[in-house]
């Protein structure tokens, strides 16, 4: 399957991303495994109110605790490894290549063992029942299925055969909502249901272990010599991503130590619904790294020139994302909750805002990691932790859901701030267009504006709101000329 999905052989990762074309299927993969991200959010909406439903309040908050566990768990040992992995992957060759993606391979499964024996310890210590802890040792061993699934995605994402990765996440949220399902016509209670994500989770790793079969060894490695020299160079970037993990989570437990419980699900519902869309900018972007891990090796003004677009592009989607959830916060929040989670829509348009800060910070990261700047990567997942007590301390407890709200946006935008001042000193020739700023925020202005003054559906205003963004950027002569180039080719053959 290339690209569109369609059957073909997979050229070599050189061959592709050496070619003009490069940027094309990138572009193209974007929206592919930006579809497949959209399809898993879909399945998600048949399996939560059916788990809700089946457990009741009670037992779903039980069923969430030892999913999030897990989770937490699975992101802090991540560590890294399989953006590492790409950058390695792509720009090593032969047997250098083989020798480190075995060693990265064995690392994932140690750093998974551990990561589900910190979640086993951690369950135990704070006194949960049997229940809850055989829960979360299961929900730990099918997160580690996934992180496996990201690692073996890595020469497919490097060969930019990009529908064959959201394809692997579409079985994979496929066969848990079906098994979800099957669980809950059973009558089964929360082990069983946090159980099917392990078997979700090896459908995908079988699909995709017979596509990469030959591209890198399947063997780990259990070198640790080699070990200790990988750790020696991204523990850097692993303290990074436990910090983000921490940082974007900590409002929410300033909302419980320092707000009412019922100001805490207005946030809780809002802070749910971009927290799934914070990780759309990672799977967006990351289809270029392959790139520009490429080009910073063999070819400097290529990576200037792709780091430039990269920010503009992100810039532009960013403030696209944002103005579609500040006009369509109240649509959202209605399908979530109901009537009862109206006060939430407040808080999600402010909180919205913070996933432009999000996209302009991976696409200076993305850069940044190519060229092995790994402190520059944990200062500015610092500064976010900082920002993010600071505000939150200030403004809770005289705004609430607002406040925290407010906490989650400057923290953001403080990431994206160090961020772009980051890549700028790491290399002069990458002048990323900040004027874009400004206009995106004037676009983003009037289509807002648009979409509150037609003002018949949410739906209907953020289309309403969307068409007007673009017509603006037209005006600035900042429409994105990539979109247009794809357009023109799907007009061309069709």
């Amino acid at each position: 399957m290339n690209e569109n999905g369609s059957s073909a052989v997979a050229p070599d990762a050189a061959d592709v991303l050496d070619t003009p074309q490069a940027g094309s299927l990138a572009l193209r993969g974007s929206a592919l495994r930006a579809a497949g991200y959209g399809g898993g959010m879909l399945l998600a909406l048949i399996a939560v109110p059916l788990l809700i439903r089946h457990l009741h309040q009670v037992g779903f908050g039980r069923y969430t605790t030892a999913l999030s566990i897990a989770t937490i768990a699975a992101t802090i040992t991540e560590g890294g490894v399989s953006t590492i992995a790409l950058r390695e992957f792509t720009a090593k060759a032969g047997a250098r290549r083989n020798d480190v993606m075995a060693s990265l391979l064995g690392l994932r499964l140690l750093f998974s063992a551990l990561g589900v024996l910190a979640a086993l310890t951690f369950a135990t210590l704070a006194g949960y029942s049997s229940t809850l802890v055989l829960g979360t040792v299961v929900a730990s061993v099918g997160m580690s299925m996934q992180v496996l699934q990201q690692l073996l995605t890595v020469p497919l994402q490097a060969q930019l055969r990009l529908g064959w990765v959201a394809a692997g996440d579409l079985v994979r949220n496929a066969v848990n909502t079906a098994l979800v399902v099957a669980v809950v016509l059973a009558g089964g209670g929360i082990v069983p249901l946090l159980a099917v994500i392990t078997p979700a989770g090896l459908a995908a790793v079988v699909l995709i272990t017979g596509l990469i079969r030959g591209s890198m060894p399947l063997r780990p490695s259990l070198r640790f010599r080699t070990y200790a020299l990988l750790l020696r160079e991204i523990f850097p970037f692993a303290v990074a991503i436990a910090l983000s993990s921490v940082y974007f989570r900590l409002t929410v437990v300033a909302m419980s130590l320092d707000s009412s419980a019922v100001q805490t699900g207005y946030f809780s519902t809002s802070f749910r619904v971009v927290e799934v869309l914070i990780g759309l900018p990672t799977i967006v972007i990351g289809t270029a790294y392959p790139i520009i891990v490429r080009a910073q090796r063999d070819n400097p003004e290529r990576f200037a020139y792709a780091s430039r677009r990269m920010f503009e592009l992100s810039v532009l989607v960013g403030g696209l994302a944002a103005l579609g959830l500040v006009l369509g916060a109240s649509f959202i929040t209605d399908v979530l909750g109901g009537r009862a989670a109206a006060p939430a829509a407040p808080v999600l348009r402010i909180q919205g805002l913070a996933v432009m800060g999000t996209f302009v910070a991976v696409a200076c990261g993305f850069p940044l990691l190519s060229m092995r700047r790994y402190p520059a990567v944990l200062v500015a997942n610092a500064a976010g932790l900082v920002v993010t007590l600071a505000v939150s301390l200030a403004l809770i407890p005289a705004l609430s859901a607002r406040g925290a709200a407010i906490a989650t946006v400057a923290a953001e935008f403080a990431l994206a701030g160090v961020s772009v001042v980051a890549l700028r000193r790491a290399d002069s020739t990458v002048r990323l267009p900040l004027d874009i700023v400004p206009i995106t925020l004037v676009a983003g202005g009037i289509g807002v504006g648009a979409g509150f003054l037609v003002a018949i559906h949410p739906v209907i205003d953020v289309v309403v709101g969307s068409c007007v963004y673009g017509l603006v950027l037209v005006m600035f002569r900042r429409f994105p000329p990539e979109l247009r180039h794809h357009w023109r080719m799907i007009g061309t053959r069709s």
